[in-house]
């Protein structure tokens, strides 16, 4: 994602810092500026940005402040408590539980950067309470204890605009396990995000608009049977020839499925390109054919009109995120291959996300 610098002394800075290690101003991240920025605290306990004249100023969303689970401001006019980050969990785990409160944390950070890809591609983000039947909201959820509730456990999914996550997927631990389990190349909580976030877009983008015959075209039929699909697929698993159509074997179950690992995966796209293009990333490699994996990374993917502008950047820089991870004895970084298929789903993804929302957010 962006690069982010102190605007007071000009060190760098990371997404989710609170804190400048370098000059000691307090940090806050401004959604509507898309910027982390060095505040002081007037008398009031008005927080004012460094360099900012005028102006009501911010004060720290709730959960900054209380919970130390989220650095995002808030107008210091506005009457509500959350950040427009914070204001979209219906549910938090108890926080009273030292453990459950360190997962929630990193389920925070997470979140905030799903929600800022979401705002720099210009996408609605409405909680349930502004938007009651086309709004957003977060169930983040800790298994209940098996000696109360033999027969209830958290399901990560979405229904109807609310996202539910085991929290339990912020542990590393566990969650490596259940990736081994259920043999998947890739399961961390961001691609959680990414992938749930895809299910609303879905409704709120494509079920009841035009590129619904579009969608049916390039993805499938959305109504075919979605328990039976689920239930065929946990059983038989995936068919043989699954690489050769979709991005991933889960996509293989059913279309709505398939439209949500395509959108997860052209997050991941857009939001990797733009940290190579903040760090002015640039490829030539010392091979006899550099063409085919030279590329310069100076442009900004969430504004690019044309999803081919994406693939000739994107798959030249996996084939080094790749390299680089086997050169430290790591698994690969990127473990997809990219079919022409793949390719034609994540071009309509690309139209449907531009022309529903053409107009992206620029980085100042």
């Amino acid at each position: 994602m962006k690069l982010f610098s102190c605007s007071a002394c000009g060190h760098t800075l990371y997404f989710d810092n609170v804190c400048c290690t370098y000059c000691g101003h307090a940090l806050g991240f401004v959604a509507d500026r898309l910027d982390l920025l060095a505040f002081s605290i007037d008398h009031d306990g008005v927080w004012r940005a460094v360099g900012d004249t005028g102006g009501d100023g911010y004060r720290p969303c709730a959960n900054y402040a209380e919970h130390d689970a989220c650095n995002w401001m808030v107008p210091a006019q506005s009457a509500e408590a959350l950040c427009l980050a914070c204001d979209l969990n219906r549910t938090i785990p108890d926080l009273s539980d030292s453990h459950y409160k360190t997962l929630w944390q990193r389920l925070q950070v997470e979140r905030n950067r799903l929600i800022y890809s979401l705002i720099r591609l210009g996408l609605p983000v409405r909680g349930k309470q502004a938007d009651p039947e086309g709004g957003l909201a977060f169930d983040f959820l800790a298994q209940p204890d098996p000696r109360f509730h033999e027969d209830s456990r958290v399901v990560t999914g979405h229904a109807q605009g609310v996202i539910t996550l085991d929290v339990a997927e912020a542990d590393d631990a566990v969650r490596e396990r259940v990736r081994q389990d259920m043999a998947e190349p890739y399961r961390t909580v961001l691609g959680h995000f990414r992938h749930e976030s895809a299910h609303h877009y879905w409704d709120r983008l494509v079920r009841d608009s035009a590129w619904l015959a579009d969608f049916r075209a390039c993805f499938g039929d959305e109504r075919a049977d979605y328990g039976e699909a689920l239930e065929r697929h946990y059983q038989n698993g995936p068919p043989p020839d699954w690489p050769a159509r979709f991005v991933s074997a889960y996509a293989s179950c059913h279309p709505w499925e398939d439209w949500a690992e395509s959108f997860a995966h052209y997050l991941h796209m857009v939001d990797t390109l733009e940290t190579a293009w903040q760090f002015g990333l640039r490829l030539q490699p010392r091979t006899e054919k550099p063409a085919e994996l030279s590329v310069d990374g100076d442009f900004d993917p969430y504004a690019s009109p044309d999803i081919n502008a994406l693939i000739q950047h994107w798959l030249p820089f996996t084939v080094a995120l790749n390299s680089l991870n086997q050169s430290m004895g790591l698994p690969d970084a990127y473990p997809f291959v990219l079919s022409t298929p793949v390719l034609e789903k994540l071009g309509l993804v690309h139209r449907i996300i531009h022309e529903s929302a053409p107009l992206q957010a620029p980085l100042p």
